[in-house]
This record gives structure tokens, C-alpha cells and sequence, in this order.
């Protein structure tokens, strides 16, 4: 995997997890996107009843679009589209998305299109034994709730020419995203007193795999140090068996202590699949800081953020909107400030706001030339006029009245009386 040896093969020294790290960085002529969507899934008669696993798989139709379904431990549903162009990942994504939502429907379940559970506990459904390991380190009531209780959009981008550029944009452009998109303000069936209670989650749990990656100019040392630097989460000793570490070490403690078992090229590459950074490269970007949208909704989502990051316009005007209060990219510490208000505030912080209005208008300005059609484009002007000019993250549209009538405003009630 990308370009390391054997992957039973122990790691001489750190230059390896560096000489990995820069891999993961390595230019693409493509321009591809991947996008990953988590849904929580619930009853409609009954929501604050867990729905089993296996009535959702009873339920689930046949794919024509390619997406590959998952399932997260607390049973959220997760549809990953095949990567491509922009429209063409778009259009077979949203074709699945379709699907899935009639499917549903029909067997009285709905799609949740929100970051954060908001009535239910945490409820762990599927006992493999990673997730065992993984609950054992990061404990309750966060780390549970990460895992069962939380949903997101994934949006994986191409590195493009320069890597180096696009992981500052995507960096740069986080907070405004996170505020613009803010979509689980909920919990236990009351305001959790956050726009995206999902992001606060996050931020309570390990920070050394959690926290952006630092920004010193040279993303594949940095990408390094951080694999480095981060704790120990598991060992994998077997198919079957995995081994929590408890005791504060990092990956670099174990590579540098010399006794007992060294470290293989196959602890690496599992070790970075459980470091959860808000942008994590892979040979592509995974941009991670997003909540899940409505079902119908989440194309804007994607589209606004590939704009950002990938047409150099955009991301230009992008990043001049933001620079007043954000400046250049500043690494973690900035980073977290930044994000924080944006998780807690949504747009209703002015400063956040002003800035999401200039990127969506560079975002608008950037569709046609990403080959976006004109009906989804009209979709981004909507969501711009309905949430970025009034200040009104979708989290605001949670928390209203309407929320707690029959049906809530957060389950995707489309075609029911």
C-alpha cells in the first residue's frame, strides 16, 4: 500500500513512517471525488426506539449506482458512492440515496439527516471485535457516543497538482464549512447548547488523534509526526483478536523502544486508519469536519466544499474571505479556536458568517466550470438564501418548534401525510 514494502516487514527507524507519510501526499492528474454518507436510521411511529440492524438490511434495495453499504456500530447507515468527476459521483450517489430512502419508506423507516442522535442514548449493535478494543480506549460517555450516536459526510478529494495546496485550503475553509453546515444541535431530546453537537463530541475525545494535523509547510513530515505522536489505540494480533493499549504510549514510543515485538509495516498502515484528524490524507484528502445533511440536501454540501478546495478561483476567494480573522493557516492551535465557535455558533457568529457568504458566492461562481448541473446550482443559491444571509445554520431549523410535532423536522418524512 502506497508503495511500502512487505507489509509483515518491521520498521527499521522513523525515516519509514516518513517516507510513508510524504506517500500519502503524492500528486494525482486525476481530479476525482468520493463521497461517504452516515444516516441514522429510525422508526417513524417510534423514534426514539433503536432500529435493529436486521430490519434495516431486510429493508435496503438492490444498488444500480455502485455504492458500497455499511453499517457503523451504533447501526447508523453508511453509503459510499464509486469515486469520479464531480456530477458523475454526484448522480450515482444520489441515484442510491433515492433508492435507499423509498426502500426505507416503505418498511416505516426514515433516514435522519443529522450529525447527532437527538433522543436516543448511544447503543452499540455490532460486536466485532475491533469496536470492542476501540470502546475499551476511548471510553464513556464520548466515546460511545462517537460511535453510535454520530453521522457525517465524508467528502474524499483528489490531491490534485499541488497536495501542499489543497490540504491548506481544505484546512483553511474547515471552520467556515463546519459553521455553514453545523446540523446536530440535539441530545437526549433538548439543545445540547452546540450547532454541531457532533463536533463536540470530537473534541472530547484523545486529542493526540483528533486535533488537526500542525502546519509547518511540509505536509508529509507533518502527516509523520502526527502518526508518530499519537497514542496507541490497538494492536492487531490476529484476524480475531486486537489488543487495547492503555498505558499513554504513542506509535513513535513503540518504534523506539527496541524490545519485544517491533513494529511491521502492517502496524503503520492500521495504526493511521485509527487516527481521526479533521482532514486526513490517503493518497487523497478525506475532509471529515462535516455533519450529515438532510438526504436530499447533501449534495450541496459536497459541491460547496469540492469548489472550495479544487477550483483554484474559488479557493482564492475563499481564502480572502477568511484571512480577516483567520489569517494563514496556523496549525492546530488556530485551527481548534476557530473551529470551536464555529461548532458552538454556527453563522450566527458575524465574523463566520460574512465569510460564508463570499465562499458560497465563489462556490456559485465555480459550479459550471466543475461541470455541476444547473438544477443543483439552484439548490446552492437556495441553501445560501435560506441558511448563509440570515445567519441561520440548518441546526437553527432543529431547534424550532415544528421540530417536536409528530413526524420531527429532522426525519426525512418526505411522502408520508
Amino acid at each position: 500500500m502506497i508503495g511500502l514494502t512487505a507489509e509483515d516487514t518491521p520498521l527499521r527507524d522513523t525515516s519509514e513512517v516518513v517516507d510513508f507519510a510524504r506517500r500519502c501526499f503524492r500528486p494525482a492528474t486525476a481530479d476525482h471525488v468520493g463521497v461517504e454518507l452516515e444516516f441514522l436510521v429510525f422508526d417513524r411511529t417510534a423514534p426514539v426506539a433503536h432500529v435493529p440492524l436486521a430490519r434495516i438490511e431486510r429493508a435496503l434495495p438492490a444498488l444500480t449506482g455502485g455504492s458500497r453499504v455499511t453499517f457503523e456500530p451504533g447501526g447508523q447507515l453508511e453509503l459510499s458512492g464509486p469515486p469520479g468527476p464531480l456530477p458523475d459521483a454526484l448522480a450515482r450517489l444520489a441515484a442510491d440515496v433515492a433508492a435507499v430512502r423509498a426502500a426505507l419508506r416503505a418498511a416505516g423507516l426514515a433516514l435522519a439527516g443529522v450529525g447527532l442522535d437527538p433522543v436516543r442514548p448511544a447503543r452499540r449493535q455490532l460486536r466485532l471485535p475491533r469496536y470492542d478494543a476501540m470502546a475499551a480506549f476511548l471510553g464513556v460517555p464520548y466515546g460511545s457516543l462517537m460511535m453510535c450516536s454520530t453521522a457525517s459526510i465524508q467528502v474524499n478529494l483528489d490531491l490534485g497538482e499541488r497536495p501542499a495546496t489543497r490540504w491548506a485550503r481544505a484546512h483553511a475553509v474547515g471552520p467556515v464549512l463546519t459553521a455553514a453546515f453545523a446540523n446536530s444541535p440535539l441530545s437526549g431530546g433538548r439543545p445540547c447548547g452546540w450547532m454541531s453537537g457532533r463536533q463536540a463530541v470530537w473534541d472530547h475525545l484523545d486529542r493526540t488523534r483528533t486535533a488537526p494535523v500542525p502546519a509547518s509547510g511540509d505536509p508529509g513530515a507533518d502527516w509523520a509526526d502526527y502518526l508518530l505522536e499519537a497514542r496507541l489505540m490497538l494492536v492487531r494480533e490476529d484476524e480475531e483478536r486486537y489488543r487495547t493499549v492503555s498505558d499513554g504510549s504513542t506509535f513513535g514510543d513503540w518504534l523506539r523502544s527496541g524490545g519485544g515485538r517491533r513494529p511491521t509495516v502492517e502496524d503503520l498502515l492500521y495504526h493511521a486508519t485509527t487516527v481521526f484528524p479533521p482532514v486526513r490524507p490517503r493518497g487523497w484528502l478525506e475532509i471529515r469536519y462535516l455533519d450529515a445533511q438532510h438526504p436530499a440536501t447533501w449534495p450541496v454540501c459536497v459541491a460547496v466544499t469540492c469548489a472550495l478546495v479544487a477550483d483554484d478561483r474559488a479557493a482564492d476567494a475563499a481564502l480572502a474571505a477568511t484571512e480577516p480573522f483567520q489569517g494563514p493557516f496556523q496549525g492546530p492551535h488556530r485551527y481548534q479556536e476557530l473551529s470551536g465557535v464555529a461548532a458552538r455558533c454556527g453563522l450566527a457568529d458575524p465574523r463566520l458568517r460574512r465569510a460564508a457568504e463570499a465562499c458560497f458566492r465563489a462556490a456559485l461562481e465555480a459550479l459550471p466550470r466543475l461541470g455541476v448541473d444547473p438544477g443543483l446550482a439552484g439548490e446552492v443559491a437556495a441553501f445560501a438564501d435560506r441558511h448563509v444571509t440570515t445567519g441561520r445554520s440548518p441546526a437553527a431549523d432543529l431547534m424550532d418548534p415544528a421540530s417536536t410535532r409528530r413526524v420531527p423536522t429532522w426525519l426525512d418524512d418526505e411522502g408520508w401525510g
